[in-house]
């Protein structure tokens, strides 16, 4: 029976932990330069259509992102779900 928390497991987490934060944080910094750069000419505060390509793409991808996380969050729950019903069944 393999174990859920090795030192290889622990090691990815956290890995993939830091590799989130650094996309959240680029996508906040780039959704910062339109809190910046607004302009009410363009359009209502946070409409797409106020924004310029890349802004709109951090929009877009903060939220994506967001979405993506979850369905981690839920599949390694899953995962963990099921080894931890599995080893129950066999001891």
């Amino acid at each position: 029976m393999k174990k859920i928390f090795t030192i290889k497991n622990i090691l990815l987490g956290i890995l993939f932990i830091l590799l989130d934060l650094v996309v959240y944080i680029v996508i906040g910094l780039i959704i910062m330069t339109y809190e910046d750069f607004y302009d009410k000419n363009l359009g209502p505060y946070w409409s797409l259509e106020s924004m310029i390509l890349t802004q709109k793409l951090a929009y877009i991808g903060f939220y994506a992102w967001w979405v993506l996380n979850i369905i981690l969050l839920i599949f390694i729950g899953y995962k963990i779900f099921q080894r931890s019903t599995i080893k129950q069944i066999h001891d």
